[in-house]
């Protein structure tokens, strides 16, 4: 799992583990030892178990003591979830002799990240030597990372469907707590403030808005290292009381029934899950057009390029003046494909199979 911080990927890997057929496949979770979210306790309930290693930081130490693990545990299945850097565990998992390596693309490569984006390009090309499987979130990303004409399966980032269905009440009731009065015009966003996901980009947009649609309200739900440098911004632009830093929230789908827009300025994404989850919700949403258009289930869904903010301004706008019926909007949505329970069955069955055609299946994996 590489380090655990509340992200996007460990949501969507748990969220597969509660579902799974646990009589059949069982996680154990190799996580970095500087992880500061790790759902520790649930996953011991769940019959999992938590192994913390030294990050990839420490290239020797890491090496060795999966190759170490690896051999002691004789997991018959080994899935990495960190992207590139899935060359290390699984070079480690094919010394050990493991017999199914998956390597799964969950994201892809933006501007701004100079560093991350050089070692991301040394890497690549090496993404194909180790895994015996290839897993992805979406075409987009498994075509980035294997390359076009490679062979992957595509495993959607699945949600508990009826969790988000659109309900009046919900809306009526998060709004008041959140203190948005009727009238007011409210736009969300999800996820970790880091500079993949530019927070920063939606202020600006805001303050431009404000002077045409002065009744709106802006609301970060996540935390992250880039926080305190958007409430800063925010501070600077003197916009501050137009806009809520919810952080960390585990009713992020009553939120979704809250936003009358849902906005994703992304530098990139391998799929988007939170626009596809607000969707499902029946928010109207603009995004960039660095979100793969799989992310599109409702065919409304607008993607903008991030050097045209008037373009996203206008867009806005023109969602505040519409009355959608949300609960239209979320029946007409083509959401079957994201619905966990089929989505976590047909995980289970790749597991098998995949370990039974290696002669690694053990009556629990």
């Amino acid at each position: 799992m590489g380090k655990m911080l509340g992200g996007g990927v460990e949501s969507v890997v748990m969220n597969y583990y509660r579902h799974i057929d646990r009589n059949k496949v069982q996680f154990d979770f190799l996580v970095d030892a500087d992880s500061t979210r790790v759902p520790e306790e649930e996953i011991k309930a769940l019959g999992g178990r938590v192994f913390r290693i030294p990050p990839y930081q420490h290239p020797l130490r890491y090496r060795k003591e999966l190759v170490r693990l690896f051999r002691e545990e004789h997991w018959p299945i080994v899935h990495s979830h960190i992207n590139t850097l899935s060359v290390f565990p699984l070079s480690a998992a094919k010394k050990a002799g493991v017999p199914v390596r998956i390597a799964h693309s969950h994201s892809t490569m933006g501007k701004g990240e100079f560093a991350k984006n050089l070692m991301k390009l040394a890497l690549r090309p090496l993404s194909n030597l180790y895994p015996t499987e290839r897993f992805a979130c979406s075409e987009y990303a498994g075509k980035w990372l294997f390359g076009r004409n490679a062979d992957f399966t595509v495993i959607p980032n699945a949600i508990e469907l009826e969790k988000f269905h659109f309900d009046p009440v919900i809306r009526q009731e998060t709004r008041r707590e959140l203190g948005i009065a009727d009238g007011m015009f409210l736009i969300g966003h999800v996820g970790r403030f880091m500079p993949q996901k530019n927070q920063a980009f939606l202020v600006d947009v805001l303050a431009e808005l404000l002077p045409q649609k002065p009744d709106t309200i802006l609301a970060f739900v996540g935390d992250g290292p880039d926080r305190p440098d958007v409430q800063q911004h925010a501070q600077e632009l003197g916009i501050d009381d137009h806009i809520l830093f919810l952080g960390q929230r585990t009713d992020v789908n009553h939120l979704y029934q809250a936003f009358d827009a849902f906005c994703l300025p992304s530098r990139y994404e391998g799929l988007g899950m939170v626009a596809i989850e607000a969707q499902v919700a029946g928010c109207p949403c603009v995004l960039s057009d660095q979100v793969p258009h799989e992310a599109d289930i409702s065919r409304k869904t607008s993607f903008i390029s991030l050097e045209n903010k008037s373009s996203w301004i206008s867009t806005v706008l023109n969602i505040s003046s519409q009355t959608a019926n949300r609960q239209i909007e979320t029946s007409n949505t083509c959401a079957e494909k994201y619905d966990i329970s089929a989505s976590a069955n047909r995980l289970t069955s790749l597991y098998v199979s995949s370990a039974e055609s290696a002669n690694g299946w053990e009556e629990t994996l």
